[in-house]
């Protein structure tokens, strides 16, 4: 008896594991998918703009023309659904998109990147896009033994279609003469929407994982794998700087191990949210799901949980949508405290429904959200080590702590406590060591205590480790931290603790250049080495030096350096000195 019940516990085991478990996950678990990552393109780290009310030209024209008048920063279109005739013909919709060779010339010549949506299914029924009935099309393409599976078609969020087979080498040399166009016009990558994770045949009314392809049964895990890389690889092909940006983390029972390869992922975005705080397990009777693919309610902590289930995966440039991608009116303090935890993620995504035209919002919106969309796009150099060192095997961009709720490290040096209540008051829980606060750095705080902080809208809980190094390229006033007239140079933030080096990487000739220093009680002493760059050091240091020497030669003060008695910093300026050691005298 005991032996028949185990005989029938092993054989529901394994029955379950060859159902659902290796279909879904592959093996062994969670980890068999990843390879390494990619060296993502520093664009990819400048601020993304989109819009999924109006899909028009027109329309994203007159957003990109505002964000110019009002001076906020945006590097990447996005052109969400729907921009083509059908879906997924690759044949953009002229009534949408007029002249569509000529416009995306001009958005490139006027410095935009264009990222276009897209995924793997041939509509037979499309929801939103010009051509609604495209059986026929359909019809020929399953004729042609295109389509993955035995012509079964599935509903999802577009309509109804079948898989293309990314097996079948006649299919996938059809699907590239598709796309060709567009790479021509210079598109520079692919939103992968997460429709892959639908590849399964329903039996009885249940979904078996698998399904039928040229080459033999393919899991639902496979063809997922199969489709981001397939589609970022030959972007590649197209462009030696194309990236797809792909989900990362959705509902992590169904897929842990994450969405997309590693190796196929150079940017994630998590989604869907709606324009709300908390998240719920109720379901929203409200009008504005009706684009969710999901029906509980969804918000900024529901973004936070796989932001960082995503970094202790490990993907590295990962977002979400400032402000949640689903509903009408987003609430003003919610778009700017969005905006200000996308700040200090790899992908600033800003974009969805609901109005994102911040000079037809409030004061405080537009400037705010303009402060912070600088910041982000000064701290590049910084961000930008942290692809390359993660495309090494080494640190990532964002690294989940013990402490605290939300708490994360941004790079090695910043801590961030994200606020994640419709409130002013916080708590920060800081690790062990000693910490500076951003928009203060002048007071040194002990770590291993639990901070409660009244953090104005236009501030974010931000921590600097003391000991770092932070290179920035400051283009504005905004942040305070250098204006305009240091836009020529590489500013770098030190905080001076012992000794620490940082290299910094040049994304255009892959050239480093090292910046270090060593600490002592009669002085500092800051080397410089590497390929030339223009730079500024600010060096926190509670009082002025009484001299620096550079290589021997002793500098006049307010000439060659200075001091900032407000804001606690040692200034230094080198504009042609390409290497050589820095010592400060106390």
């Amino acid at each position: 008896m005991k032996k028949a019940l185990l005989y029938t516990f092993a054989i529901i085991i394994i029955a379950l594991y060859a159902l659902v478990i290796y279909p879904l996950w592959g093996f062994p678990f969670n980890r068999s998918i990843h390879n390494q990552l990619p060296l993502t393109p520093a664009w990819v780290l400048e601020c993304w703009l989109w819009e999924d009310d109006y899909n028009t030209a027109d329309y994203v024209d007159e957003l990109l023309e505002g964000y110019k008048a009002n001076d906020i920063p945006v590097r990447t279109i996005l052109i969400d659904s729907p921009w083509s005739l059908r879906y997924n013909d690759f044949e953009v919709d002229t009534l949408r998109y007029p002249k569509p060779k000529k416009w995306f010339s001009n958005l490139q010549s006027d410095g935009f990147r264009v990222v276009l949506w897209m995924t793997s299914l041939i509509n037979s029924v499309n929801k939103d896009t010009r051509i609604k009935d495209s059986h026929q099309w359909s019809e020929k393409k399953k004729d042609q033994g295109y389509l993955a599976g035995y012509n079964d078609q599935h509903q999802w969020w577009k309509g109804k279609g079948g898989f293309l087979d990314y097996t079948n080498e006649e299919a996938l040399q059809w699907w590239r003469e598709q796309q060709q166009p567009l790479f021509d016009y210079g598109i520079d990558g692919w939103k992968l929407d997460g429709a892959a994770t639908l590849f399964y045949t329903e039996v009885l009314g249940l979904p078996f994982f698998y399904k039928n392809t040229s080459k033999g049964i393919m899991t639902t895990r496979d063809y997922m794998t199969a489709y981001y890389r397939q589609e970022y690889f030959h972007g590649l092909t197209q462009n030696p700087e194309f990236v797809t940006l792909s989900r990362s983390i959705d509902r992590r029972w169904a897929h842990p191990e994450g969405f997309a390869p590693f190796d196929a992922s150079p940017v994630n975005w998590v989604g869907d949210q709606k324009h709300t705080w908390k998240s719920s397990k109720s379901k929203s009777n409200s009008q504005d799901s009706d684009d969710l693919i999901m029906e509980d309610v969804r918000g900024i902590t529901m973004a936070l949980d796989h932001i960082l289930e995503s970094a202790r995966l490990g993907y590295n440039i990962i977002g979400s949508d400032i402000a949640g991608f689903s509903g009408r009116d987003i609430p003003p303090r919610l778009y700017i405290r969005w905006a200000q935890l996308s700040t200090f993620c790899g992908l600033f995504l800003n974009g969805g429904h609901g109005n994102r035209k911040l000079w037809e919002r409030s004061q405080e919106e537009l400037e705010i959200i303009r402060k912070f969309s600088w910041l982000h796009t000064e701290l590049i150099p910084y961000m930008y080590h942290y692809i390359v060192t993660a495309h090494n095997g080494g640190a990532r961009l964002q690294t989940p702590i013990a402490q605290g709720k939300y708490h994360y490290m941004f790079g090695e040096s910043l801590l961030i406590a994200p606020i994640y209540e419709d409130q002013q008051n916080h708590t920060i829980s800081l690790p062990l060591g000693d910490w500076r606060y951003l928009f203060d750095d002048t007071n040194l705080l002990t770590g291993g205590q639990r901070l409660h902080m009244n953090i104005p809208m236009d501030q974010y809980p931000v921590f600097i480790k003391e000991g770092a190094i932070i290179p920035m390229h400051i283009q504005r006033s905004y942040s305070g931290i250098g204006t305009k007239a240091d836009s020529a140079y590489t500013t770098v933030l030190i905080y001076p603790k012992n000794t620490n080096s940082f290299t910094i990487y040049n994304p255009k000739d892959h050239q480093e250049t090292s910046i270090s220093y060593t600490q002592t009680k009669r002085d500092f002493s800051v080397s410089i080495t590497g390929a030339h760059l223009p730079y500024i050091l600010k060096i926190h240091s509670n009082i002025p030096p009484s001299s620096i020497v550079l290589d021997g030669i002793s500098l006049i003060e307010n000439d060659q350096w200075s001091y900032d008695q407000g804001l606690q910093k040692i200034i230094i300026k080198g504009a042609n000195y390409r290497q050589g050691s820095y010592v400060l005298k106390y």
